[in-house]
């Protein structure tokens, strides 16, 4: 036990340094006069995270409390050495990668202190709602699912858990914010609004790969569990999805460095069942599909969705959740134990949970106390317009 108590902290670490990957990913895309509250959001919204999922979201998941004695908790389940509140790290890293996401959507104009409140929200009810469906057995879902359609619902490392519901709840407060100033002209032309930093947009996609390899191997829960199979999956589908946003995306760094991701958001689900080749196919359409799905949402349903979230993550989440029904079946060299209509009715469930919250916790904030940062706010940016300090200071102080 031992073993796996390191095992697992390893893997909480992997996957909370992918929060500095959400961090940079997003600080590139946005304007310069956005990077200091992009980085303050993501940073903070792990804090709001760990709060909410410590005192409400894990007990509405596993039904665990860690509000007893240490000599208890430390041997909850019948675990040794603490097992359970490393788990609860873990999960935390997962829970808050919710909130990670959606600020991707909403980036540029949405006010602090209500978004600080939409991730309580979130992370403290709405996705524990659907997790513990998933991963706790509530409810009896999979049970019903195993008896209706022969195999229970299979999210190994989240590509619906986690990715899908963070990209559809982020749809909701999209909506409900609406596009930035500018963004789209009278005319209907969609006018372009170019990032800041590159380089930095790189990064952010790099940190997240690394991370990755801990989000999904150590999903396993434990170092006995540990599969060779998850890692090489993981990899093709990272490099299938990057290959393929390069030739669709034609040569576009925002989409090669987003479509690795794609990749990877797809394979989650499956990881641990389907063949390498499998794999590989299934991140090349994750790839090609986040490129489309990036310009059909922004361009045709003119939704800004700055960081392009619903089609990263709940697009190719969707597509992951699904493709485990396919690939992960004998017949196409998997290990089997899935049905593809589990696998179709357990996505689509988790859609409609993700949807409906994003509309009514968003809806209700902005309806009460308002989600947008006025027009003056967001012209002159929220760096300055929030926290009263821009991401280069000295250099802008040179220039008085």
């Amino acid at each position: 036990m031992n073993v796996d108590v390191f095992f697992l902290t390893m893997g909480a670490a992997m996957v909370l340094a992918m929060h500095a990957g959400f961090a940079f990913l997003e600080v590139g895309t946005v304007r310069k006069k956005n990077q200091v509250n992009a980085l303050v959001r993501v940073i903070s919204d792990f804090g709001f995270s760990t709060i909410a999922y410590f005192f409400v979201g894990f007990m509405v998941a596993y039904g665990i409390n860690f509000f007893a004695p240490v000599a208890e908790i430390n041997v909850i389940g019948g675990a040794k050495n603490g097992y359970e509140m490393v788990h609860f790290f873990f999960l935390l890293t997962f829970a808050a990668a919710i909130p990670a996401i959606i600020s991707g959507g909403i980036t540029e104009r949405v006010k602090f202190w209500p978004n600080a409140m939409a991730t309580v929200l979130l992370v403290g009810l709405v996705y524990p709602l659907y997790e513990g469906m998933i991963w706790g057995g509530n409810f009896g879902f999979q049970s019903w699912l195993e008896s209706s359609f022969g195999a229970q619902f299979h999210d190994f490392a989240g590509s619906v858990v986690v990715h899908a519901m963070g990209g559809f709840l982020a749809l909701g407060a999209v909506v409900m914010l609406g596009a930035r100033h500018g963004r789209y002209g009278k005319d209907g032309q969609t006018k372009a609004i170019l990032p800041s930093n590159i380089p930095f947009l790189a990064l952010g996609s790099w940190i997240l790969c690394v991370g990755w390899f801990g989000f999904n191997v150590m999903s396993a829960g434990n170092a006995a569990g540990a599969s060779g199979l998850v890692a090489m999956n993981s990899l093709l589908a990272m490099v299938g999805g990057l290959l393929a946003a390069l030739v669709v995306g034609k040569n576009d760094p925002g989409f090669v460095h987003n479509g690795a991701l794609a990749g990877l958001v797809a394979v989650c689900a499956g990881s641990d069942i389907m063949h390498p080749l499998g794999s590989l196919f299934v991140g090349v359409v994750a790839g090609a599909v986040f490129v489309v799905g990036f310009e059909f949402i922004q361009n045709r349903l003119k939704i800004d969705d700055v960081l392009g979230v619903i089609p990263l993550h709940g697009v190719c989440g969707t597509w992951g959740g699904i493709a485990a029904g396919i690939f992960g079946t004998t017949a196409m060299g998997g290990a089997g134990g899935v049905t593809f209509m589990a696998q179709l009715v357990g996505t689509l469930v988790g859609l409609a949970i993700a949807i409906a919250g994003g509309f009514i916790v968003y809806g209700a904030l902005k309806s009460t106390i308002g989600i947008r940062l006025s027009e003056e706010e967001e012209f002159m940016g929220a760096d300055l317009a929030i926290h009263q300090i821009s991401a280069n200071p000295e250099e802008d102080m040179a220039g008085h």
